[in-house]
């Protein structure tokens, strides 16, 4: 497809040429969003992640809507081109890894390992595997759907991530 024909926020849905990968484009799209979040947790913490996430979401949300009326694709499709929802749910997968180490006082630049592993791994899987209420999710008309379904993966994933760091730094 000539991604040149379509407006600027319509291609951020793409990440540009990212979503029109040959292989994978959903998880090249979550570790951009990793990287991403590393650099915003150091640059302010999870005060910046939070709102650059939020930030992502609504623009994510608008470009896919924008990407689906340009291109002609239906209600009724997911297209797998769009990428920035895997950005979307992948940021919010890392938000208690961001606002956990917030709140410990952390140096800026710990991003520790296991945590961002855990969660990379945990929200490919539901995002892939895409089990009920993922699925559920998915079947919402248009950019809901192509949105929503990811959001809740990274709710899910990110509610996960908290369960496992509480039992590993036995909080519980």
């Amino acid at each position: 497809m000539n991604t040149g024909s379509l407006s600027p926020l319509a291609r951020f849905a793409t990440l540009g040429p990212v979503g029109f990968l040959p292989v994978a484009p959903g998880t090249v799209a979550s570790v951009i969003a990793v990287i991403a979040v590393f650099i915003l947790h150091r640059l302010g913490l999870f005060w910046s992640v939070g709102p650059a996430t939020l930030a992502v979401c609504l623009l994510g949300y608008r470009a896919s809507q924008l990407y689906m009326a340009e291109t002609g694709k239906g209600d009724d499709d997911d297209p797998q081109e769009i990428v920035i929802d895997e950005v979307a749910g992948m940021m919010i997968a890392l938000w208690p890894l961001s606002l956990g180490l917030t709140l410990a006082g952390a140096d800026p630049t710990v991003f520790p390992w296991p945590g961002v592993v855990f969660a990379f791994v945990m929200f490919r899987a539901l995002d892939i595997l895409k089990p009920p209420p993922i699925s559920w999710a998915e079947k919402a008309p248009g950019a809901k759907g192509v949105m929503f379904d990811d959001l809740l993966a990274g709710v899910l994933t990110a509610l996960a991530a908290t369960l496992a760091a509480g039992i590993a730094h036995g909080w519980f």
